[in-house]
């Protein structure tokens, strides 16, 4: 018997992955969707989604509908190195063909090729919302992502040090889906992901807080520049 805890948030709440990449129809089907939400975004990105270099993660299931995410290269642009993400979801009872597909992106110009100080390259939307009782909750996230470090087979999602979601690397690719931001457990809680080796050894760490970095006031800025001309 274990008696109750002090953090009841959810551990382990999607499937895991249940199909092995997409291809033929299944895919066009896929990537139809996909580019057809990147296309209103094309101006604003500089340039159009490349088809030919998009790439789909891991599928993860959770309330009722699966969610397969994606990344692809925009073509190149003026802007220079484009890289749309985001992912498809649909429904599907039993055997029968996916239905009602939804497809959601976005575009950044931060990528891991400008980067190569990256340990994992990495992706996150939230899809969803977790409520407790006291007004606390989280935010249910997908996490997709690439290792770039040689020797991961497996990630996991961590929050407040406890594994709440895990899943194989597999041809070089994860999917994660838990609840970020927790509220009302003391401190604010957030997410690790993290890469293990064959011997489970860690191999890199990110966290899904995004935090800027501090910069000195105005009127402390003055202060320091003039103490530099006396």
């Amino acid at each position: 018997m274990s008696p109750p805890i002090a953090r009841p948030f959810p551990r382990f709440m999607s499937d895991t992955a249940q199909e092995p990449k997409p291809y033929g129809e299944w895919l066009q089907r896929l990537t139809d969707a996909f580019a057809a939400a990147c296309e209103p975004l094309a101006e604003e990105a500089g340039a159009a989604l490349d088809r030919e270099t998009l790439r789909f993660f891991p599928d993860r299931s959770w309330g009722g509908r699966t969610y397969l995410p994606a990344v692809g290269r925009a073509f190149e642009g003026e802007a220079g190195a484009t890289e749309y993400f985001g992912y498809v979801h649909f429904t599907r009872a039993g055997d029968e063909e996916p239905r009602d597909l939804v497809a959601d992106a976005d575009f950044t110009d931060v990528t891991a090729a400008d980067n190569p100080d990256w340990e994992i390259d990495l992706n996150d939307a939230v899809v969803g919302e977790w409520r407790a009782d006291g007004g606390r909750g989280g935010e249910v996230t997908l996490i997709w992502g690439t290792p770039l470090v040689r020797g991961a087979i497996a990630a996991t999602a961590e929050l407040g040090s406890e594994v709440v979601d895990q899943a194989a690397v597999n041809d070089g690719r994860f999917s994660l889906l838990a609840v970020d931001a927790v509220h009302g457990f003391d401190d604010e809680l957030f997410l690790d992901v993290k890469l293990w080796d064959r011997r489970l050894n860690q191999l890199a760490s990110e966290s899904l807080y995004d935090s800027e970095p501090e910069t000195a006031p105005p009127a402390e800025a003055e202060t320091a520049a003039g103490s530099d001309d006396s």
